[in-house]
């Protein structure tokens, strides 16, 4: 009788899943909208009050996107103002919509990934799953991988496109 040999989990090839690297929790969203004078002006002295009496509490260990939903223009200083009241609460804070965030945050998780253990190794980078993946976080993963791996493909391991070969 013949075995069966998956001839897959034999070659050695590495899988990796894109979206292990989004966010899992959600992000809280700080919209600057409301504390604008009508939603379209800002008004430092009742913007800086506005701010001192804000519950803060609310960001404690969160994830943070600041952005401005209104079309208004924001002086930098006013992010930054806001940054300085959830920096002692968030555990991240990030500038732009939602979207922007989970990239932002992907990608700085990616920046930490320790690339010895992929030393030439050939890597598959997954192309379907439950979570759409931006390409962002695909780019971000081929800069940081290509410089020490053997190869990068796309897909999935019994099917995929090759990206990358190490010249030797």
């Amino acid at each position: 009788m013949d075995t069966i040999v998956n001839k897959i989990a034999a070659s050695g090839i590495i899988t990796l899943d894109p979206a292990d690297f989004l966010p899992e929790e959600g992000i809280m969203v700080f919209d600057l909208k409301p504390f604008l004078f009508r939603e379209l002006i800002l008004k430092e002295k009742d913007f800086r009050e506005s701010l001192k009496n804000h519950d803060w509490e609310q960001y404690r260990n969160k994830m943070v996107t600041l952005t401005c939903t209104a079309d208004a223009i924001i002086p930098m200083w006013a992010n930054m103002l806001v940054t300085a009241y959830l920096q002692p609460v968030a555990k991240e804070i990030v500038f732009g919509d939602n979207e922007e965030a989970i990239k932002q945050i992907a990608i700085k998780t990616i920046d930490q990934i320790n690339t010895e253990k992929f030393r030439d190794q050939r890597i598959v980078l997954k192309g379907c799953g439950d979570k759409c993946v931006p390409p962002d976080v695909y780019i971000a993963l081929m800069k940081k991988l290509q410089p020490v791996v053997k190869s990068v493909m796309f897909g999935e391991p019994c099917s995929t496109v090759p990206v990358y070969k190490q010249k030797k």
